[in-house]
């Protein structure tokens, strides 16, 4: 017999039951709580001949999301609004949710391929979808954990802020057939860790928007040295995120777009900044691939200009021999033209350096050296 006590929140759950777009488990509690609750399913009948109804018209272009969402929003603004530092990795969750919604059990299963560089050396790991949101949310865990919320990570208080050394620690966890992405023992399909990651997303999300900008500038340990705000780590959150979609959106054949203009144009931006004080970073390490020119004193400082096409791109003087030299087109050695997914690919480490460095202008040294570093901001 249904539990009454369970009633409402399995009452709530129809509309996306209807939709198959609740997690495996919330299906089977659905369907029990149908078998005893004749109310729930009355209002089920009427929801699936609804689906049923709007199936020829359901199976729409993915990008439509993000466009209905914002107009239902400028309609209704919510209670408690999102930050704007946030609103990007909400945007980004939601859509990797909606496409992991629509998996079957093979593509569960399907494999996906990570790439970045790890200095100037493309690297590569092989997992499944099930390890991709591992890994994502043993990374999300280190901004989570700064606020207080649960670390999803087992033992974290033995793990560094690496993200690679979180994300091996839940992998091992997971096991590795659970991370090649082959069903548990009992049967259930490996979506399991989809409901896992979703909820953890919620509440980062959540705590966010009702703490607002009181926790923005909170320090966000990122391993080896490296600490952002909360405000950047949320960007960059929101931008990994979509990058992963993207290689399991490329693993089972999904249509899948880049973030609304007007998120892509803060991630884009935001990394742009980042790179004058990575390339000063890659000189001070006395990285010798490529080689780094020398500067003599009293010599001129040299500037390069950076030009990202499309609807979110823009055009940057960047500083070559030091985060605050002067930049502009009077010092101006080099030009980089680079289609706004072409930039954020090379920033991914999707790209190697070399295959985009082809059409650039001015010094080559410069140009390879500014690919390099773009290529540097990537990790596992």
């Amino acid at each position: 017999m249904s539990n009454p006590d369970e009633h409402p929140r399995l009452q709530r759950l129809l509309g996306a039951w209807a939709l198959h777009s609740c997690a495996p488990d919330e299906m089977a509690e659905v369907d029990a709580h149908l078998v005893g609750c004749g109310e729930c399913a009355a209002e089920a009948e009427q929801l699936r001949s609804a689906v049923g109804m709007l199936h020829p018209y359901a199976d729409l272009d993915p990008s439509l999301r993000a466009e209905v969402i914002g107009t239902c929003l400028s309609i209704r603004p919510p209670q408690v609004a999102v930050p704007d530092y946030a609103q990007p990795y909400d945007a980004e969750t939601a859509r990797l949710d909606a496409l992991l919604a629509d998996l079957n059990d093979d593509e569960w299963t399907a494999p996906v391929q990570l790439e970045w560089f790890e200095g100037d050396d493309a690297a590569s790991r092989g997992t499944s979808v099930t390890g991709v949101l591992g890994h994502l949310l043993a990374v999300d865990g280190m901004v989570s954990s700064t606020l207080g919320l649960p670390d999803p990570v087992p033992h974290a208080e033995e793990v560094t802020t690496d993200p690679t050394e979180r994300t091996e620690a839940l992998w091992k966890q997971m096991g590795p057939e659970q991370e090649k992405g082959a069903r548990p023992a009992d049967g259930r399909r490996t979506g399991t860790m989809h409901g896992a990651w979703r909820d953890h997303t919620y509440e980062l999300i959540r705590t966010c928007s009702f703490s607002g900008n009181g926790v923005a500038d909170i320090n966000v340990p990122y391993g080896d040295g490296v600490v952002l705000p909360l405000r950047l780590a949320l960007l960059d959150r929101a931008f990994e995120t979509w990058i992963h979609a993207t290689d399991i959106a490329d693993a089972v054949d999904y249509p899948y777009p880049p973030p609304v203009p007007e998120h892509l144009r803060t991630l884009i931006s935001v990394a742009v900044e980042m790179l004058p004080t990575i390339l000063a970073a890659r000189r001070q390490a006395g990285l010798a691939s490529p080689p780094l020119p020398v500067v003599q004193p009293g010599a001129p400082a040299r500037s390069l200009r950076l030009h990202i096409e499309g609807e979110s791109g823009g055009d940057w003087y960047l500083p070559l021999d030091g985060p605050g030299g002067p930049a502009g087109p009077d010092n101006c050695v080099s030009h980089v033209v680079l289609d706004e997914v072409e930039f954020c690919r090379l920033a991914a480490g999707h790209l190697a350096p070399r295959e985009v460095a082809v059409g650039q202008r001015g010094e080559e040294t410069a140009v390879v050296e500014l690919l390099y570093a773009m290529a540097s901001m990537s990790r596992l």
